[in-house]
């Protein structure tokens, strides 16, 4: 009883915990512009507006809204100096409302408030106000010119350059942004100070094409008088060439800063200071730095105050220009990479090899922020890695060609604090030679490194193990969505590779805000699209040379569709269908190319079902489902979406024409694959869920189909899925009632399953089932990240069967929410909440004495349906009440042994007699 007690004050925890993070008492709060707060530099042309109702009581919703935007911001307080008002519209929709006023300008701040009337069409009143500055929109705002390190200034062993340039400001400052980019990395500084907490900018793109740049608000680091600035450049992305050398611009194209520095005075008048050849520039402490290899810093060459004025460089030399084009400037519509917290090592061992290696309990992805006193000279190396051997013995020979190695140098005075520039290492290791006096656990901090999406799911059970794999889900996605969606953080690779990214994405969406991060990615995909339609293997196309395209792979190439759709799915982001549409038209327009008049795709090399549980065993990565089978699938599903989008896009004649070629796909992939006894293909586990999850099966074999697959399941008791069969394979087994089977895998502790790595000592995802062998030896060390997302797709299956909530394709964002747990499998409680665009939707659910009570929380301005399993009776506790409509509750209906509750907003408590266990069909 008192665990059962514990139980329920944790839910009522969580809940007001939910309700007390948003920290106001305004019912109209989170106002966002595109998927930022108070965003610098946009060049989005018509933004959209976003906020959520935060109402008391059930069934509080919006009736209609009016957004009005102005210059400054008391003026509008007041209802004064609007540039656009929408007027009242009557809509419940409280994303992605565009401006639609005057054209916009360059570096121009604007405010924005919305009022809102509820459902009893009572007037809210204005929200607070939010902001928005744009950036740079036109190449002519540039006015300052690439510049190029001096040949040989970075005379100390070939150091990365520092630029430097001083400068006067001739009066009281009002405000000041700089514009920043670079051919390479960079890290700028004012006045002896980092500009931002950004890291890794200007970030990777399809370089040729889309080049980023930040804008900061510069204001407080500068004064009256002498200033100066400077600037560190790196290789980076842009130049270093790492195991695959073709795809690299190292003998292309130099370093270089661009840089615009515009300050506006108190009287109005502005200064603008540019990247020009009044700069200078000379070699650092910083050795070199690579992403994939590490750093070296040799404190003893720090030039200290060259990024501050009245510096002696006469020793440096000027710069020269660059002619380099600007018309593929573009402000990020991602979320900046940045450090998103900090780890403290667990302990301190001596390995049997004899290595010092230092434990931080976690694979993350990042650096090591190091503390040190020493004598003047003393090197301090630190390498990383992911595991030990079973020896004990720290091993790297995973990584392939990458170091993974830091070397720092003391200046010999007093404690030295020093992180990396310009890397970042994927490790839980780190060992470490050359400290001197006694190493500690406080002498080394992991600093974890991703893009800075805000967490949007909560996830936990009754299973601790399975709790452990959300957790190594979560920390496989940190490590891996950093600026692109990345296969792994570790080795000579860490690239954008699509099939991992397609198959993750909804997972990805579940547990972090990732609309931003996916709609930037997706832009270079159609940037870096062959002129055939073809999608390369990863994006940005690091792979590809003029003359040897490297693209057009079956569920990889189909993240051109997917991905689309399912932000459209997660966030209502209609404008990222409308923007991708020409790629996802010319995707499938190769699919069909490809396949030719008899609509199979077939005789083209891909990567199949990539590391299933055969491919060991067979010596191969492909695995055994047929590559054709797989592609003509993926053509159908691409063809689908292709259909689906075309319809909410208002593309009528597209849509039935897709529609036309989908009916003609199905029927091909039915003769060619599917025999008259509902067998698919070769009969793999694979070749069934591509199958049923597509719906490329006649309804008569639907449900025969299905059992052979769950025959399967429960012949073997695993899995036999790889990389494009694992996404799917609960939710079918789920989907047409094997849920005991889904169980059954989900709880599976032995090779191959997701919680074998765990028992392990897996904190992340690992590439393969069997990167440790159960003799504890390792799988091929040419392939075996153990930070690999791809398999963590089984965490949509987790919030949306376990949790129970799902997405209503035909409400998308959570407008509507389809909430139906599952309970099974031996799990007694579940608590599963995610933030979506319209707020908070949770589920908490608790098996206690033959009773089911399910707490379900829906956000203001949305509904949801209510499947409540195995009830016999009509009658239903909900609070001390009996379940009837009315107080946010819209009708109670019987289906099929289940109780179905349709429902407004607001808080929801139902308990009710309960048995547990699921029956397959």
């Amino acid at each position: 009883m008192r665990n059962f007690v514990l139980a329920l004050a944790g839910i009522s925890a969580v809940l007001a915990g939910a309700s007390s993070a948003f920290g106001s008492d305004d019912p109209i709060r989170n106002l966002r512009t595109e998927y930022f707060e108070n965003p610098l530099g946009l060049d989005v042309a018509q933004p959209r507006f976003s906020w959520q109702l935060h109402l008391a009581g059930r069934g509080r919703a919006q009736s209609s809204y009016e957004i009005r935007v102005g210059n400054d911001e008391q003026a509008l307080r007041g209802g004064l100096g609007v540039l656009w008002d929408s007027g009242r519209v009557i809509s419940d929709q409280s994303i992605q409302n565009p401006y639609a006023g005057p054209a916009l300008q360059s570096r121009q701040r604007y405010f924005w408030q919305v009022r809102v009337w509820d459902e009893q069409q009572s007037d809210l009143g204005w929200s607070g106000v939010a902001h928005w500055e744009m950036g740079l929109l036109t190449p002519p705002d540039w006015s300052a010119n690439w510049i190029s390190p001096a040949p040989n200034s970075t005379s100390e062993a070939d150091s990365l350059p520092a630029l430097r340039r001083e400068f006067q400001l001739r009066g009281a400052i009002r405000s000041a942004r700089i514009y920043i980019t670079s051919h390479g990395l960079y890290e700028f500084f004012l006045n002896g100070k980092r500009v931002g907490d950004q890291v890794l900018t200007p970030g990777w793109t399809s370089y040729g094409r889309r080049l980023q740049y930040q804008t900061y608000d510069v204001t407080a680091l500068l004064r009256t008088g002498d200033n100066a600035m400077g600037a560190y450049l790196a290789q980076g992305w842009y130049r270093e060439g790492k195991g695959f050398e073709a795809w690299r611009n190292a003998d292309k194209a130099q370093l270089a800063l661009l840089c615009q520095l515009e300050v506006t005075y108190a009287d109005g008048h502005r200064d603008i200071l540019g990247s020009d050849s009044q700069w200078k520039s000379a070699g650092g402490p910083i050795l070199n730095s690579q992403i994939y290899d590490g750093e070296s810093y040799d404190a003893r060459l720090e030039k200290i105050g060259w990024d501050s004025s009245r510096y002696d460089d006469r020793g440096w030399a000027a710069v020269q220009s660059l002619e380099a084009p600007k018309d593929g400037l573009i402000a990020p519509q991602g979320p900046p990479v940045r450090r998103i917290e900090e780890l403290a090592p667990k302990r301190i061992f001596k390995t049997p090899g004899g290595d010092t290696v230092v434990d931080l309990g976690q694979n993350m992805v990042g650096w090591i922020r190091l503390k040190v006193a020493g004598p003047r000279g003393a090197v301090v190396t630190l390498r990383h890695a992911e595991v030990l051997d079973r020896n004990g013995n720290f091993y790297s020979d995973n990584l392939r060609t990458a170091k993974q190695t830091v070397r720092y140098t003391l200046r010999g005075r007093g404690t030295e604090t020093y992180e990396p520039h310009f890397t970042f290492q994927g490790f839980r290791y780190v060992a470490v030679s050359g400290y001197p006096g006694k190493l500690s656990l406080a002498s080394l901090t992991g600093i974890v490194v991703h893009s800075d999406m805000p967490v949007a799911g909560e996830f936990s059970t009754s299973n601790p193990l399975i709790n452990q794999l959300q957790h190594n889900i979560q920390w496989g996605q940190k490590g891996n969505f950093l600026d692109v969606p990345t296969d792994c953080p570790q080795r000579d690779e860490r690239l954008g590779w699509t099939g991992d990214a397609q198959v993750f994405a909804p997972t990805a969406a579940f547990n972090m805000e990732v609309a931003g991060f996916f709609t930037k990615w997706l832009k270079d995909l159609a940037a870096d699209q062959l002129s055939s339609g073809s999608v390369p293997f990863v994006i940005p196309d690091a792979f590809s040379t003029p003359d040897k395209p490297l693209a057009g792979a079956a569920g990889w190439g189909d993240a051109a569709t997917i991905i689309p759709w399912q932000m459209y799915l997660a966030y209502g982001d209609t404008r990222i269908l409308a923007t991708q549409y020409d790629s996802m038209q010319k995707w499938v327009a190769y699919e069909q190319a490809r396949a030719g008049a008899d609509n199979i795709w077939d005789g083209d090399v891909h990567f199949g079902d990539w590391l299933d549980f055969f491919s060991a065993s067979k010596n191969t990565s492909y695995g055994s489902t047929s590559t054709d089978l797989i592609a003509t699938a993926y053509f159908a599903r691409s063809t689908q979406i292709l259909q689906q989008a075309a319809r909410v896009l208002g593309k009528s004649a597209d849509a039935a024409r897709y529609a036309e070629s989908l009916g003609k796909i199905k029927e091909a992939f039915q003769q060619r694959f599917v025999a008259a006894d509902g067998t698919v293909g070769e009969g793999t586990q694979t070749a069934y869920v591509l199958a049923l999850d597509f719906d490329l099966l006649p309804e008569s074999l639907q449900t025969i189909a299905a059992r052979k697959l769950a025959q399967d399941v429960r012949e073997r008791r695993h899995l036999t899925t790889g990389f494009l069969g694992t996404p799917h394979l609960l939710n079918v087994l789920s989907r047409f009632g094997y849920l005991s089977e889904a169980y059954l895998l989900i709880n599976r502790e032995e090779f191959p399953s997701w919680l074998y790595p765990i028992k392990h000592g897996a904190t992340t995802i690992w590439e393969r089932w069997d990167g440790i062998k159960p003799d504890g030896s390792f799988q091929d060390n040419r392939m075996n990240s153990f930070n690999h997302y791809a398999y963590g797709a089984v965490g949509e299956w987790m919030y949306e069967v376990l949790g129970g909530i799902n997405i209503d394709p035909n409400a998308p964002a959570y407008k509507h929410v389809l909430i139906q747990v599952q309970p099974g499998g031996g799990f007694t409680q579940a608590h599963s909440a995610h933030d979506t665009p319209y707020g908070r939707v949770s589920t908490d659910w608790l098996i206690r004495g033959g009773r089911l009570r399910l707490s379900v929380t829906v956000p203001s301005n949305a509904g949801a349906t209510l499947r409540l399993p195995g009830v016999q009776s009509p009658v239903l506790g909900e609070g001390a009440k009996t379940v009837s409509v009315g107080d946010g509750i819209k009708s109670v209906n019987q289906q099929e042994g289940d109780t179905v509750i349709e429902v407004g907003s607001g808080h929801y408590v139902f308990s009710y007699a309960y048995s547990a266990g699921a029956q397959s069909p």
